[in-house]
């Protein structure tokens, strides 16, 4: 067993405020989801903010909200994100945010136990943007193996295809 945990992050930018009739779906979905996550096999954390959700925190732009959360793998994560009803939600993101010309999803392995940081995520993000995907900042489509994973071991492949597209 590893003695890391995956981490994610993934940003939006509203296409209006969240409390408009565009965004009034997203909204009411919120609970359900996230209920959907922390009930899932390998969910381990996520970030909350003023309610139940991460919405209320803006550390980027008033109009950009952030998802962060930590799970056992990725494969837990790419389950629950792609073989859920999240699917769902996901499907349906372009009625919600704005199409991105950057990364707006990071993932980055984590000592089990390790609570990550905003600022940290951001950091990833970053990372990513400018470098690519590396074992210190990758997405579904590149992983990489927790630091202490076996050589033999192969990374989990997602295939190139998203479902929700």
């Amino acid at each position: 067993m590893s003695g890391y945990q995956l981490a994610q992050l993934n940003i939006a930018t509203l296409k209006a405020p969240l409390d408009s009739p565009l965004l009034k779906d997203f909204v009411d979905n919120l609970d359900r989801i996230n209920e959907l996550a922390e009930g899932s096999p390998g969910f381990v954390w996520r970030l909350k903010g003023e309610g139940n959700d991460a919405t209320s925190l803006r550390p980027l732009d008033e109009n950009v909200i952030v998802n962060m959360s930590v799970w056992k793998d990725v494969e837990s994560l790419n389950h629950y994100v792609y073989r859920t009803v999240h699917v769902e939600i996901l499907r349906r993101r372009r009625e919600w945010f704005e199409r991105g010309v950057e990364a707006h999803m990071v993932l980055w392995w984590v000592k089990a136990g390790h609570t990550p940081t905003v600022a940290e995520a951001l950091s990833r993000l970053d990372h990513l943007r400018e470098h690519g995907p590396s074992d210190h900042a990758f997405n579904f489509r590149t992983p990489f193996l927790p630091p202490d994973a076996q050589p033999e071991e192969t990374p989990f492949l997602s295939g190139d295809e998203c479902p929700a597209t």
